[in-house]
């Protein structure tokens, strides 16, 4: 299929009433939207996807800027937001937030409110502590809208939750959107193991793994959850993630050990994140603002780690997924020789390239289905100019 014909395909597959239904939304939790909410915002993906590959450029919003708030590390996610507002004509600016008013007593509101008087978007990514991440973006958002109300401000100001404590949307909507490239008959009846692994680095987020298991068995897949002892997820999320998954099409079952979640699996997603009880400590040592305390947390996360070397991606376990071929992802950066093989990754590296990439698209339909009037118009009509 040649590049313009891909454009014309995607732009073709756009529901416009089922946009218009996006409007000035926000994404918090993908649990928030409905799975038709979440297909058209993957169809508007794939048409910029299509577009951006076809050499059409699409600055919809010319003059604006769209903020991104970090409050941690990030190479990926700010070069997705960064692409995604140039790519639609905005200015990107990447705010650290150590470099905000937060730590001397600046509440989230007033945060929304003095970065969103000058934005036309926010993406936030607040994910290190438990019970607080996805709460900071709410009250970012109230201080945006409130703003905006008093002053009679007609902008709309989407929220784009770029990693919180509970959910990391993009990625797992970009991980969704690679899936369904490598699986065109459709993801529904297909299997993904997602399974803890080891690694020496810092305790990771619960967010990825927590994102998943809510997200693709909506879509009918078939998600086994593997990890050691100790390394649960949020209870509230997993008992939401099975309710989701009993009233859809896929299902969400915990097996026992790496071995058993690869066996015969469509696909594998090995992936470290911190041990849950120490997660909750150091939500208590945050509070007291206990820097020596967090750190000591931290080795202890980190010493627990290492009695789970064995929790590696290799080249036995691919072998016993479906026909030894099942697509490898991972969110990046994988620990080499500690979550995954060397021989595993080097297979896989442009791939996971690829399924890096989608976040790009993701956060472009994001932006636009929600400050965008008639979208499918005007993307159609950049095949005019």
């Amino acid at each position: 299929m040649t590049s313009l014909s891909a454009v014309h395909e995607a732009l073709h597959r756009l529901d416009g009433e089922r946009i218009a239904t996006l409007r000035g939304r926000s994404l918090l939790l993908t649990a928030e939207w409905s799975g038709a909410e979440i297909e058209t915002l993957l169809d508007v993906a794939d048409a910029f996807h299509a577009l951006d590959r076809a050499g059409i450029a699409a600055p919809l919003f010319p003059n604006e800027l769209d903020y991104a708030l970090f409050f941690d590390a990030s190479t990926r996610t700010k070069s997705s937001w960064a692409g995604a507002a140039a790519r639609l004509g905005s200015q990107p600016v990447i705010v650290d937030g150590s470099s905000t008013q937060v730590s001397h007593g600046e509440t989230a509101e007033e945060t929304g409110a003095m970065l969103g008087m000058n934005a036309h978007a926010l993406g936030i990514r607040h994910d290190l502590i438990l019970g607080e991440g996805n709460a900071f973006m709410r009250d970012a958002k109230r201080g945006i809208d409130d703003y905006l109300a008093a002053t009679g401000d007609p902008r709309v100001v989407p929220i784009v939750n770029l990693q919180c404590d509970v959910d990391h949307p993009t990625q797992t909507l970009a991980d969704l959107a690679w899936l369904r490239q490598r699986f065109p008959e459709g993801v529904a009846g297909k299997t993904l193991a997602m399974t803890w692994a080891y690694s020496p680095s810092y305790a990771k987020p619960l967010s990825v793994p927590q994102g998943l298991i809510s997200l693709l068995p909506r879509f009918g897949m078939h998600v086994r959850l593997a990890h050691p002892p100790g390394y649960d997820l949020i209870p509230e999320v997993l008992a939401t993630a099975f309710e989701n998954a009993a009233d859809a099409a896929g299902s969400l079952e915990v097996v026992e050990g790496m071995d058993a979640a690869f066996a015969g699996a469509d696909a594998v997603y090995p992936k470290s994140w911190g041990p849950y009880d120490l997660m909750l400590e150091r939500v208590e040592a945050n509070r007291r603002r206990d820097v020596a305390g967090m750190r000591e947390i931290e080795q202890r996360a980190l010493a627990r780690n290492l009695l789970h070397r064995d929790w590696i991606c290799d080249e036995r376990r691919m072998a016993s997924t479906r026909d030894g071929a099942a697509v490898y992802l991972h969110c990046l950066p994988a620990d080499i020789g500690a979550e995954v093989t060397a021989g595993v990754m080097d297979k896989a590296r442009v791939e996971l390239a690829r399924q890096a990439n989608k976040k790009v698209y993701v956060i472009m339909a994001l932006l636009a289905v929600a400050k965008a009037d008639r979208l499918q118009d005007r993307l159609r009509a950049l095949l005019d100019r």
